[in-house]
């Protein structure tokens, strides 16, 4: 399974964001140096995030990075 590379841009509501795949990678080594050679290259004007995902295809790629998650729950003893 590939590693997609997405650069996720803020979007009007947090239910959708504008996802925009960049790369495609096999090994997480390759997708990793990708990723911070276009963090380092941005220029900070406009605030941007880049998501590593491993998935079986871009559409599941594109629905895990769209999902939500569910808050972990708090024991008593991890406060």
């Amino acid at each position: 399974m590939p590693y997609y590379v997405y650069k996720i841009r803020p979007g009007i509501t947090d239910l959708v964001k504008p996802l925009e795949k960049i790369a495609e990678f096999e090994k997480f080594k390759e997708a990793k140096s990708f990723v911070r050679d276009k963090r380092v290259g941005e220029d900070g004007g406009e605030p941007v995030t880049y998501k590593i995902i491993f998935a079986e295809t871009s559409l599941e790629a594109e629905e895990r990075l769209q999902g939500r998650r569910e808050p972990s729950v708090v024991r008593e003893w991890e406060k």
